[in-house]
């Protein structure tokens, strides 16, 4: 088992002493070289053309690092005279509390959460998508949150493990999961409050237009509130920034891993997690971030005078202000149970990175994320849309279509993609995983999967209606032009995603984590209108179309 331990109560860390700043020199042989978005130390196979905005972010990574050419930018430790002024001058949206401001039972339920999902194997490294390639995460993560909520990073669709919320029927494979989940949601709660102090507190600072209100903060800092100068709208909206609907749960042991990237800026070494902002999030909302390294170094070595920059020992998260090589970066220690916070627009103003130490390390990344378009409900209602278009259903499953307006037919047809891309491709390219804590989401998949059949049907009935002869030219044309630009993506995205579940890398994982390309379904299936592979019928239409034209 792995044991965790929590720093005592008493002592002051983090002192500082007066070493300056420096400018670190880029290794020998550390030429430009791209950084991926979100991860270091990937493994991977399968490429594609990047998008423009990934082109676009590439170039802009490649002109920094050519800026640099071999000299590294400055980045501060605690045991810089200048770290906490400039924490508080460039960073001030960020705030930390040490682990002694924490409720010692709150560590020890944590502790034991982190400790039951690892020993159960409910975390999982995740298959991604970065620039066309398939990679391979270095950090296993859970996603625990609001039933039938997801969360979508790296063209990666996760589902949540519900926590136990109110009128949630979760029921949990075991009773220590269960325990588990509980003790998250517990943690969510406390966070949202804490969370919530921290933006009175930086409300009150901007309000007061002061520079003096600390960024660290220990078990014996004064508390503020925000008192009678705010109003009602504040306090709503400083609640609903902080609103976490889901956790993203990590861990990775360094030992095990067998490469992770050079953090290629500052010269801060090893990466866990590259520089990044995080995606899919409330505009403005904070992220609150539990960090919990297991049994190791306890405290940096400060009287090392050899040592420069940061304890490659000790877990670190580094930030910068996106694109500027100007103001230093920071590098700050993350002690047993210490907690982060970015708050506001930190996290679109600014990338911060994951830096490895030595021990394992869990922690527990509380977010609000962006559900608009990601939650069961949310799809559900979509498929039901579409379906507004049959007019009839045959025994054999043929449908008669009450409408054939393009607009009509255009939302149908992006519809039949939504749920077939986002939503089933996603959840069975992740094996049957889900099924280590709960089954939640099979019964709702079932349901998807039985409305998306339905639409390969509709789309059999347009294809017939646009077949049909005598069908006038003009209206022919609309229906061909409303339909060909979805049934075309489909064909293509089949295609990648088929590709995806066979190549090198996904034929690597254990067994109940291997991808499963599901709908699949072989040509001539009697039970399917369409076949699987398109590349015929988009053949067909274009001609078609072709033909419609004056």
């Amino acid at each position: 088992m792995v044991v965790l331990s929590f720093p005592s109560e008493n002592g002051a860390r983090r002192e500082q002493d007066a070493k300056k700043t420096t400018w670190r020199r880029r290794g020998p042989g550390l030429g430009i070289y791209a950084v991926s978005s979100g991860e270091g130390g990937y493994i991977g196979s399968m490429k594609r053309t990047p998008t423009a905005e990934e082109r676009e972010r590439e170039a802009k990574k490649l002109r920094l690092l050519e800026e640099l050419e071999d000299t590294w930018l400055p980045y501060l430790t605690p045991k810089d005279d200048e770290f906490y002024q400039q924490w508080q001058l460039k960073y001030p949206k960020l705030v930390l509390r040490e682990a002694a401001s924490v409720p010692e039972l709150l560590h020890k339920e944590v502790q034991q959460a982190f400790l039951t999902l690892h020993e159960h194997g409910c975390l999982f490294r995740d298959l991604v998508r970065i620039q066309g390639k398939d990679l391979l995460t270095p950090v296993s993560r859970i996603l625990i949150g609001n039933p039938g909520c997801t969360y979508k990073y790296l063209n990666t669709r996760l589902f949540t493990v519900p926590w136990p919320v109110k009128g949630s029927d979760a029921k949990y494979n075991e009773a220590e999961i269960a325990a588990a989940c509980q003790t998250f949601l517990k943690l969510n709660s406390y966070l949202q409050v804490e969370t919530i102090q921290a933006l009175e507190e930086l409300a009150a600072k901007e309000k007061a237009n002061i520079d003096a209100v600390p960024v660290c903060i220990g078990p014996d800092f004064p508390r503020v509130g925000m008192g009678s100068s705010f109003d009602g709208h504040d306090e709503i909206d400083m609640k609903n920034r902080a609103a976490y609907n889901v956790t993203l749960l990590n861990f990775m042991d360094p030992q095990k891993m067998p490469y992770l990237k050079e953090e290629p800026y500052f010269g801060m070494g090893k990466m866990a997690v590259s520089w990044h902002h995080d995606e899919n999030l409330v505009d403005r909302s904070a992220v609150a971030v539990y960090s919990y390294s297991c049994e190791g170094p306890e405290e940096e070595s400060e009287d090392d005078p050899q040592l420069e920059g940061r304890d490659p020992d000790i877990w670190h998260v580094g930030f910068k202000i996106s694109w500027d090589i100007e103001t230093p970066g920071l590098a700050i220690p993350l002690h047993q149970g210490d907690c982060y916070f970015m708050l506001d627009d930190l996290n679109a103003t600014h990338q911060h990175c994951v830096l490895a130490g030595l021990p394992p390390r869990f922690s527990s990344t509380h977010r609000v994320a962006e559900c608009s378009t990601g939650t069961l409900e949310y799809i559900s209602q979509r498929c039901q849309v579409a379906l507004q278009n049959v007019r009839d259903e045959a025994d054999n499953g043929e449908i008669s279509l009450k409408s054939l307006e393009s607009v009509v037919l255009k939302q149908g047809e992006e519809i039949h993609n939504e749920v077939e891309f986002e939503w089933l491709r996603q959840f069975w390219f992740q094996g049957s995983r889900h099924k280590k804590c709960t089954d939640w989401w099979y019964q709702p998949m079932s349901q998807l999967e039985e409305m998306w059949r339905k639409m390969e049907w509709l789309t059999s009935a347009v294809l017939r209606e646009v077949r049909r002869e005598g069908v006038p030219m003009e209206q022919k044309n609309e229906m061909l032009t409303s339909i060909l630009a979805a049934i075309t993506t489909r064909q293509n995205l089949r295609r990648e995603w088929h590709a995806r579940c066979q190549s090198r890398i996904a034929r690597t994982l254990p067994a109940d984590q291997k991808p499963e390309c599901r709908p699949y379904w072989e040509k001539g299936d009697p039970s399917m209108p369409l076949p699987f592979d398109l590349t015929e019928i988009v053949s067909e239409l274009r001609g078609l179309l072709l033909e419609t034209r004056p």
